[in-house]
């Protein structure tokens, strides 16, 4: 669906470029725009190498595991099916911690570390659709789910990422954006937390 909507935009502006007679601004545009987008991956891409490279030296330190125990009754109110100790609880912990902080790409590691974890629980628990022999997981399990939730939702106390991003397109005050950005992921992750809890009081 993306695909045929981005070519279907994409054709359009040709074609609407050479019937107005802006061909030439087109290609400019398009040339400029490709420079740009390297210069942003490139700077991205230093920023979530520091901060990644900072995420696993805290892991090192036994700063996540120190995070993870201060955080421990949050995700055992929002994952009670998790037995205490398994180690999906220390990479939610890291996710949560990364997204906290703003750094959405610094914690996909963590993320999909979660994942592999969550699943390998359910093999545990012998759900035949998480066994290592299947082809492939055929649902997502409530654990998995409520993490994705929470994932997408979370509170956000310094989005470095955004602020990144401003900076790099010239914002004056690029840190502006922190309180608005508190604000809205304070309500989304409060919004994401009683959709949870409703939906595993409705199917427990």
């Amino acid at each position: 669906m993306l695909n045929t909507l981005w070519a279907f935009m994409i054709l359009t502006g040709v074609v609407y470029g050479g019937f107005t007679g802006n061909m030439t601004y087109l290609s400019n545009a398009a040339l400029d725009s490709a420079k740009e987008a390297v210069q942003l991956c490139i700077t991205m891409l230093g920023i979530m190498g520091f901060w990644v490279g900072m995420m696993k030296i805290a892991e090192k330190a036994g700063l996540i595991e120190g995070i993870t125990k201060a955080l421990q009754p949050f995700i055992c109110f929002m994952f009670p099916k998790i037995p205490k100790g398994h180690k999906a609880m220390k990479y939610i912990a890291a996710n949560i911690v990364a997204n906290v902080l703003g750094l959405g790409w610094a914690c996909t590691p963590a993320g999909l570390k979660a994942m592999e974890a969550l699943a390998e629980l359910e093999s545990e628990r012998g759900n035949a659709a998480y066994q290592k022999d299947s082809c492939k997981i055929r649902y997502a399990s409530d654990e998995m789910c409520i993490f994705l939730i929470l994932n997408i939702s979370s509170l956000q106390l310094i989005p470095v990422n955004m602020i990144a991003y401003r900076s790099q397109y010239g914002s004056v005050e690029p840190a502006r954006i922190i309180v608005p950005a508190i604000l809205a992921t304070a309500v989304s992750t409060g919004v994401a937390i009683i959709y949870c809890k409703w939906k595993a009081c409705r199917h427990p």
